[in-house]
């Protein structure tokens, strides 16, 4: 699954692969939004994101892959 991820005052989102449900992304956004000291954590297949929650813009979560375009897809 992709995760696109905003972070304020950055011009260019974060893209993470994870093996994470949906469900499981947006309750670990929830959980890191409800303190406002949180932070927000996702394990993606190459490591992992860590994102200060007063920093976090949105989170948006695609149900199925997307596949890749360009000379990374070879």
């Amino acid at each position: 699954m992709q995760v696109r991820i905003g972070v304020q005052s950055v011009p260019k989102e974060l893209v993470v692969e994870t093996s994470l449900s949906a469900d499981e992304v947006e309750q670990a956004v929830s959980e890191a939004l409800s303190d406002p000291d949180g932070v927000f954590t996702l394990r993606s297949k190459t490591g992992r994101i860590v994102v200060p929650s007063s920093k976090f813009a949105y989170a948006e979560i695609a149900e199925t892959d997307v596949p890749s375009v360009g000379f990374g897809t070879f």
